[in-house]
């Protein structure tokens, strides 16, 4: 039965490749010489089209739909040092894993990212599961790690490095530690710290980052040029997907140079937007926190007379009478505008709170105060204060035009929320990130991410982690619970409602896929 894939559309990782079982076939593979050999099943590798240098994939047609398997592939140090030598790994003699049944990750084991399927539907793409390895490709006591932190804070950072930090030391005898002061700058400045499990012991009690950080700065050549000077074998980049994109383009360069240091990334970002990735660390933490500010603006105006509370956030959350995102335009006036649904709950309940996330209302913003649009040093736009805009117009409206008077209470916690440090559960999830990169670097991986994809954590190439932004899909039943659950309107004029239950799938795409990049 022939299976073929065809691709269409550039993009700069590393393929996955394509296989199918064939009874007839013996199982085969040119990555025999790290894990990627499949033993007990009849594999065959099917053919990849190539672009230039770049593998490329979009559509895939698959003849035989319930046999369709493909493999995301990651990077790993053999693809350009074919003969790298390989050493026991030193669990096996870790008294932490003396009771463990199986030690390492079985070569075999994949995790799905989709886990909803059909019958007759192909197996679809698979990730490589993190975790350790039988063999890895650097000696304890030849390597020399470094951490870096860059982008906006978010709880969990410490947490995250001192794991690593312990993870390196107590799982593989690594004691050759460097912290990276003030994001990529500190690596051409010359800011390190050494790192010892004694020194980051208490760090994950505290909010921001141990190591501090910095937006921009992202010298290449200087950057690798100083990896190279100092001896690094390992880097360990934590930051959101700017911060990401940068550590892919690292991984490049060192590759370029014939390096073997291997380059992971753990991705940071408060609003739980990395795509491929259930949830990124710190989310959890900002949600509980986040609700806090919420009660508050209900205890607020549910003790005066016509009382408006709003919340701003950096991400998108729920439990109040109205939540306002970047991916759902909104109105002001008229017939089912948004100060028409603020009145009505002021009649019907005598208050409402609204939640708005920074992002929102971004055009209705700049086309008031006619601003120009900036971007930060990491690129990212900057965001105009929808939080103050909006509290302005509802006052007004109601004040000036209604002749009504309100309570208007507005509250800003987002700066608190990202300082705190991180709840019981987002330490756990960070320690799960750290030391499965750890796992993935001590094992040859490179230029890879790490993340829970259907609660199995996997490694992901860079690339693919920074593709897409997640975001929220308005054609989902996610915003219809969200609706459903605030009994809100979704705030689109009826022509606008029609034209998007005609409008085009690809048109619906490019709706869904519209997002603004957060400060």
């Amino acid at each position: 039965m022939e299976t073929t894939a065809f691709f269409s559309g550039s993009l700069t990782l590393a393929a996955p490749f394509f296989l199918s079982k064939s009874p007839k076939e013996k199982s085969i593979s040119r990555f025999s010489n790290h894990d990627f050999r499949f033993r007990n099943r009849n594999f065959i590798k099917k053919p990849l089209i190539w672009h230039g240098k770049d593998a490329i994939r979009a559509q895939k047609t698959i003849l035989n739909g319930d046999e369709g398997f493909v493999i995301e592939h990651v990077p790993h140090l053999t693809d350009y040092l074919p003969d790298l030598p390989v050493y026991p790994n030193p669990l096996e003699k870790s008294p932490a894993y003396a009771i463990v049944k199986q030690h390492f990750v079985n070569p075999e084991d994949m995790v799905a990212e989709e886990i909803v399927v059909q019958k007759n539907s192909p197996r679809g793409v698979h990730f490589r599961r993190a975790g350790p390895r039988e063999r890895v490709y650097f000696k304890s006591d030849e390597v020399r790690a470094c951490i870096v932190t860059c982008g906006g804070l978010c709880p969990g950072i410490n947490t995250v490095i001192r794991e690593i930090v312990c993870g390196l030391n107590y799982m593989y005898e690594v004691d050759d530690i460097l912290g990276i002061v003030g994001g990529y700058r500190g690596f051409y400045s010359r800011n390190t710290i050494a790192l010892t499990p004694k020194i980051v012991n208490d760090i994950h009690k505290r909010g921001g980052t141990f190591l501090r950080t910095s937006r921009g700065g992202h010298d290449t050549a200087k950057i690798v040029d100083s990896i190279q000077d100092r001896g690094i074998n390992q880097v360990y980049i934590i930051g959101g997907d700017g911060t990401q994109k940068g550590a892919y383009v690292i991984y490049e360069e060192v590759k370029r140079r014939g390096l073997q240091v291997a380059v992971a990334g753990i991705p940071k970002t408060i609003d739980n937007d990395i795509a491929v990735i259930d949830k990124s660390f710190g989310f959890d933490t900002a949600v509980e926190e986040a609700q806090r500010a919420i009660n508050a603006a209900h205890v607020e105006v549910e003790s005066v007379d016509n009382g408006i509370g709003i919340v701003k956030l950096m991400g998108r959350y729920s439990g109040t009478d109205c939540c306002l995102i970047p991916e759902s335009p909104f109105y002001l006036e008229g017939e089912g505008g948004l100060f028409e649904f603020v009145e009505q709950r002021l009649k019907e309940n005598g208050h409402i709170v609204i939640v708005l996330a920074e992002g929102a209302g971004q055009e209705l913003v700049a086309q008031t105060m006619h601003a120009i649009d900036e971007k930060d040093a990491s690129g990212n736009r900057l965001l105009l204060d929808v939080g103050l805009w909006l509290s302005q117009k509802i006052k007004d409206h109601f004040t000036k035009e209604q002749k009504m008077a309100v309570n208007l209470k507005y509250i800003d916690p987002t700066y608190m929320i990202r300082a705190i440090p991180s709840n019981a559960s987002d330490n756990i999830y960070c320690t799960l990130l750290a030391h499965s990169a750890v796992h993935g670097a001590m094992a040859g991986y490179t230029g890879f991410t790490v993340g829970p994809v259907n609660s199995r954590h996997a490694y992901i190439p860079i690339a693919r982690a920074t593709e897409t932004p997640n975001t929220v899909k308005l054609t989902d039943r996610m915003w219809a619970r969200l609706l459903a659950s605030t009994n809100q309107p979704s705030f689109l004029r009826y022509n606008e409602v029609v034209q998007e239950k005609i409008v085009d799938k690809e048109t619906t795409e490019m709706i869904d896929n519209m997002r603004v990049s957060s400060v």
